[in-house]
């Protein structure tokens, strides 16, 4: 059965991956995590305990422990999701994301180049690193201008864009210069279950359940593509299974919306959930807020390589995405409540250790 090695695989996107592999039973999983906030093993509480996943914490610029983890489990293909992540973020302390996203990317596919050099021919062959990046790289889209695709060039304007775009270089010189057998794939937002509760999606309906204000950057008309995460998690393994080495594929979920209209959608979704909240409708708590700076106006990426040489496409439709989103927050208020108190980092710190 094949292994592999899954970094950040406890973050929102990580762990419906693992998740995702878990279920099919096609492979092996081991998760390496170093357990940032945005790390949350309460999302794999379904998986511990499976003889098909093991985890790991640790940083990817560990190089002891990327190379034991290589070499004891005999991995045959890395999935990169270990990234800081939220554009705010960035802004206030951008060393982080530097530290992480560009410098932590090399510490890992340099460990993982002298790995696959040592394996046999045919395991060689068939390895592959999986590196998973965003369109924030491509930049900013005027109205009118047609979506990213893979030869666009990069135009990053945050901290955050521009650290994932360092990383994609080093990947890509990776491959150029050594023969690694890399993929790297751009998505466009992802929404969905588990999502920390700072980002636009989860914000607005935890918000809204509770009849707090709903906030806006600016007027409201920042253009954003959705991708449903489990949309996006089949890509990756479609990717992964049938993408050509050295290639970029990206990822979209053919959603193009203004977070002005993504919050009225979610709004009005929230009225049907609730009916009976004291404040009606759910879209008379938006509230519109300062800008951040230098917020992209529109993000959006042609998918068509993917469709049509791989073969997917995005299966979930915007409003039953939400309306799956909104049914698993309100389902699970133990992991809010932990996410919100920083319970679970406790618990993390806890089991295994401080970082």
């Amino acid at each position: 059965m094949e292994t592999l090695l899954v970094t950040g695989g406890a973050g929102f996107i990580g762990s419906a991956f693992v998740l995702a592999q878990c279920g099919r039973r096609k492979r092996r999983v081991i998760n390496l995590d170093v357990l940032t906030y945005a790390g949350n093993l309460m999302n794999l509480a379904a998986v511990e305990g499976d003889p098909l996943y093991f985890f790991a914490r640790g940083d990817i610029a560990d190089r002891d422990l990327v190379r034991t983890l290589l070499c004891e489990y005999r991995i045959e293909a890395v999935v990169n999701f270990a990234a800081e992540s939220h554009v705010d973020r960035s802004i206030e302390d951008p060393e982080s994301f530097v530290r992480t996203n560009a410098l932590g990317t090399f510490h890992l596919v340099d460990e993982v180049r002298r790995y696959w050099e040592k394996l046999p021919g045919a395991e060689k062959e068939a390895f592959r690193f999986l590196h998973v990046s965003t369109d924030e790289v491509y930049g900013s889209l005027n109205p009118f201008d047609p979506p990213f695709n893979e030869q666009s060039s990069y135009a990053p304007n945050s901290p955050y864009s521009a650290s994932k775009a360092a990383g994609d270089h080093m990947v890509r010189a990776y491959h150029r210069t050594y023969g690694l057998p890399t993929l790297i794939t751009h998505c466009s937002n992802n929404y969905g279950p588990r999502q920390f509760p700072e980002k636009l999606v989860p914000l607005v309906i935890l918000n809204g359940m509770e009849g707090k204000p709903l906030p806006v950057y600016g007027d409201g008309g920042n253009v954003r593509d959705w991708l449903y995460v489990e949309d996006h998690c089949e890509a990756l393994d479609v990717v992964l299974e049938k993408g050509r080495p050295g290639e970029a594929y990206n990822i979209g979920g053919r959603s193009e919306r203004t977070n002005l209209e993504t919050v009225h959608t979610l709004c009005a979704l929230l009225d049907e959930f609730f009916p009976d909240a004291p404040q009606l409708p759910h879209s008379s708590l938006i509230s519109f807020v300062e800008d951040r700076p230098g917020h992209d106006r529109r993000y959006a990426v042609d998918s068509t390589k993917v469709e049509k040489e791989l073969g997917w496409i995005p299966r979930e439709g915007f409003e039953s995405g939400l309306k799956k989103t909104i049914e698993w927050y309100t389902a699970n208020p133990g992991w809010v409540d932990s996410v919100r108190s920083g319970a679970y980092l406790e618990r993390q710190d806890r089991r295994y250790g401080k970082r």
